[in-house]
């Protein structure tokens, strides 16, 4: 099979998945500014979760310009991880009406670091099937940074339970290190 069939499924289950996320955002009924206030967890949980559906979509992108065709392999590496990703819709809505509650909080936690781990597997499985187009260098970066995202996701899962503000800071920092492992990385690519 060629990427581009499952690029352009992979691409389908994104946006799906944003959209359900857009669907959860409800207007208040009041028309003041104030009405907006209550609404803050549910919209920066929808941010936060946008923002990550964006760096994988990206991520997913760069790997897959490299290669040419998907082995089956490749394929149930893919739907594992769209499997952890539609779970993002759940639990951003979960935590977003719950505020930060510690069981909501670490179940988001919990699937950041399985959308983490399913990824690596992808990239993994990927580079071992098509080694020849991937730069090694390149490759051990976005690893150190996949390896230190999944350590910070696993405290911030612990942290749920004893410092729910903090584990919010634990969940938003693998996002700003993937956004600049991203233009980093990919700028010394072109």
């Amino acid at each position: 099979m060629t990427t581009s069939r499952l690029e352009a499924f992979t691409d389908g289950v994104l946006a799906i998945i944003i959209t359900i996320m857009v669907f959860q955002l409800k207007a208040p009924e009041e028309t003041n500014l104030e009405a907006l206030f209550p609404k803050a967890g549910v919209f920066v949980s929808y941010l936060i979760s946008f923002i990550y559906v964006g760096i994988y979509w990206n991520n997913h992108h760069f790997l897959f310009q490299y290669i040419e065709k998907v082995t089956g392999k490749i394929l149930w590496a893919n739907l594992h991880f769209l499997f952890w990703l539609s779970l993002i819709p759940f639990t951003t809505s979960w935590v977003g009406e719950n505020h930060l509650d510690d069981s909501p909080l670490a179940l988001y936690g919990f699937t950041l670091l399985m959308c983490g781990i399913s990824f690596v597997i992808l990239q993994m499985v990927i580079v071992r099937e098509h080694d020849k187009y991937f730069e090694s260098k390149i490759i051990i970066n976005l690893k150190n940074y996949q390896r230190v995202s999944l350590l910070i996701y696993s405290i911030g899962i612990l942290l749920s339970f004893y410092a729910p503000v903090v584990a919010v800071f634990f969940y938003i920092t693998p996002a700003i290190l993937k956004i600049y492992s991203q233009i980093y990385h990919q700028k010394k690519l072109l």
